[in-house]
């Protein structure tokens, strides 16, 4: 693991640690927009970067297409930052997180559901093909990560 990619683990380890946090005190069962403004709090006691609801270019064949997209978060000027309020990740969820990293350009991005008894995270990088890892207390095919935070 070179340099870089241990900062940008540091930064996405914060992240989550923030959202662990904020799953702590709330717990599951509000809206999305709720863990949203709390995780802005969040971040903001942490003293982590980031910008609220994001609009980001779309790209296609080098250009840049009138209709962008919103991301929840963008952290360190460089981490997207999704957030659910659901029952469990599906495949759908991780598919729209893989398109923003595409067609954004970005490396990295989460995916944070706070709607799960346990916070569910998925750690997402795009160089060219994807690398992924998952954490949540009942996902049994953890690749790195902690549990979540009850």
């Amino acid at each position: 693991m070179s340099a870089d990619d241990n900062a940008n683990d540091q930064e996405t380890y914060a992240v989550i640690g923030a959202a662990m946090e904020v799953h702590r005190r709330l717990g599951h069962g509000f809206l999305e927009a709720v863990y949203q403004e709390a995780l802005s709090i969040e971040l903001g006691a942490r003293g982590i970067p980031f910008r609220r609801e994001v609009e980001l270019p779309v790209c296609d064949r080098g250009r840049r297409l009138a209709t962008g997209y919103r991301v929840d978060f963008l952290c360190f000027e460089a981490l997207i930052v999704e957030l659910k309020a659901i029952g469990k990740l599906s495949s759908t969820e991780i598919g729209q997180t893989i398109n923003d990293l595409r067609a954004s350009g970005s490396q990295r991005a989460l995916l944070i559901n706070f709607g799960a008894r346990r916070l569910e995270y998925q750690r997402l990088v795009w160089s060219g093909n994807l690398r992924s890892s998952a954490s949540s207390a009942d996902n049994p095919t953890v690749m790195e990560g902690a549990s979540g935070d009850e």
